[in-house]
């Protein structure tokens, strides 16, 4: 994050320069509130010239006349603040980044009649539009506006103390989304299998317990799908472990597993080298699994729950698996080899099956930019989930409406079961042209037993989705809000 946001909430605050703003609504087009930092009464003008009508997420941005407290002042609207939801809020937020510029002092005037909550929702929203991957950029271009280092937020609100603590469990979703966003931004070279797993290790100094398993332990544990991804690569494999003890002893834990393919060549079957440089994005489950850790750690989650990370690179070197080659899975069960590039499934189905033998999990949700399939049913806007329980699907639908990071059921079933029967082996990894996102579930299922499960294809929603009002980033983060609402709703609730 190029800028350093410092947000605090106040029952008052003195306003002397920077950027002020009100939240104006189309029944209060022009706030009284807006009348303190506006004693010429020019924003009345503004907002007639401008035809605003307080529409929710419209703006009012117009500098401050000579006596005014502020430099710049502005609205924001609301619309019907009552039909507003959360992620409605979260919008509002990153409407206010955007106003900013050039900004070192921010000041929002919020009205009791806006909830604690709605505040801390703003407070969010502020936060994920403020973030800006630009750690290997050495200079700006010279007609690039100066933004200074650090913005000093100051939020007014009546009652200043509940919107703290609101905005506290939300502060640890916005370092959770930091997180998986900075890991998914960061390229191949710099972040290989062995620095992943450091980057996961750092979860201790919240409470994480974390282990990591080395190829040596893999090989043990007869990883044999994993670690023929990995044999291509120079690079040797790990498979990380985060548990989080936030709930009863008695209780068993909520398992999530993620798919953690630093980069993907596709090994032998190569992918074409346009966009290839995408593919340092392949771990977004991975980061997704690694921020949600985070933010169950860091707001002290009532919930016992496994992170599960398998971190390889796919690589075509002179080791790499071949085509046509079968290896044997943790499970017992024979995989032959079509396509080197369905390789994902091949990570995910070893960690799913030690994760529920190892664990025995109440329930287990796996996430990973498995393939380009689900992009050409759903686009960027949903990712696709499949799941052998209802109640689970649900629960993870309805979380994704909440959190606005939406998901979309997809079928599962014996038809498609036959397309990944191998003529050599147990099953295939490749199924072929039709139904892929599909086929690849069905390959998954065969190593979950009857534990409740679900997979989430994040492929087309964790990287290069489109802009939104809370996010800039290529890397979108997305997962983090999804499943700690999943959490929050059906564990901690």
């Amino acid at each position: 994050m190029s800028v350093e946001i410092d947000i605090t909430f106040a029952k008052s605050a003195k306003i002397n320069g920077g950027l002020a703003i009100a939240l104006a609504s189309a029944e209060t087009p022009l706030p009284e509130l807006a009348q303190a930092f506006d004693p010429a009464g020019v924003l009345a003008k503004a907002v007639k010239v401008a035809a605003f009508t307080g529409k929710a997420h419209k703006a009012v941005d117009v500098l401050a006349p000579k006596d005014s407290p502020a430099d710049r002042i502005a609205l924001i609207g609301t619309g019907t603040p009552s039909e507003l939801t959360a992620f409605d809020w979260l919008r509002i937020g990153g409407k206010m980044c955007s106003l900013l510029k050039s900004a070192e002092r921010v000041v929002l005037e919020l009205d009791a009649a806006t909830t604690p909550e709605a505040a801390a929702d703003i407070a969010l929203g502020l936060l994920m539009r403020a973030y800006d991957f630009d750690s290997y950029k050495t200079k700006k271009k010279d007609d690039q506006p100066k933004t200074p280092d650090k913005v000093k937020v100051t939020i007014v609100h009546p009652d200043a103390s509940a919107c703290k603590k609101s905005f506290a469990d939300r502060e640890a979703v916005a370092a959770g989304v930091t997180l998986a966003r900075d890991l998914v931004n960061e390229p191949a070279n710099i972040l290989g299998p062995v620095e992943f797993a450091e980057r996961a290790k750092a979860l201790e100094k919240l409470g994480v317990e974390v282990e990591i398993l080395e190829e040596k332990d893999m090989r043990k544990l007869k990883m044999g799908a994993l670690l023929g991804v990995s044999q291509g690569s120079a690079r040797p494999p790990r498979l990380a472990i985060m548990t989080w003890k936030g709930g009863k002893a008695k209780d068993k834990p909520v398992a999530f597993i993620g798919k953690g393919v630093v980069f993907d060549t596709g090994g032998i079957s190569i992918k074409p080298a346009g966009g290839m440089e995408d593919m340092k994005g392949d771990m977004g489950g991975a980061a997704a699994v690694t921020g949600l850790m985070h933010t169950l750690a860091a707001r002290k989650a009532k919930v016992n729950a496994i992170g599960m990370i398998g971190l390889v690179e796919n690589m075509p070197d002179g080791a790499a698996q071949r085509p046509g080659d079968i290896v044997t899975s943790m499970s017992g069960q024979t995989i032959e080899i079509i396509n080197t590039d369905a390789e994902g499934r091949l990570v995910l189905c070893d960690a799913l099956w030690y994760c529920r033998e190892r664990f025995e999990p109440r329930a287990m949700i796996n996430l990973a930019t498995l393939t380009g399939a689900v992009m050409v049913a759903l686009g960027h806007h949903h990712a696709g989930l499949f799941s052998n329980d209802d109640e689970l699907a649900a629960a993870l639908t309805s979380a994704g409406e909440t959190s606005q990071e939406r998901v979309w059921r997809l079928p599962l079933g014996p038809d498609y079961d036959k397309l990944i029967d191998s003529k050599f082996a147990d099953m295939k990894n490749a199924g072929g042209r039709f139904a892929g996102s599909i086929t690849a579930a069905q390959f998954l299922k065969r190593f979950v037993k009857d534990t409740p499960w679900a997979h989430l294809d994040i492929a087309g929603t964790a990287m290069g989705s489109p802009t939104t009002d809370v996010n800039r980033s290529w890397g979108s983060g997305f997962g983090v809000r999804l499943l700690d609402r999943y959490v929050r709703d059906t564990f901690e609730s």
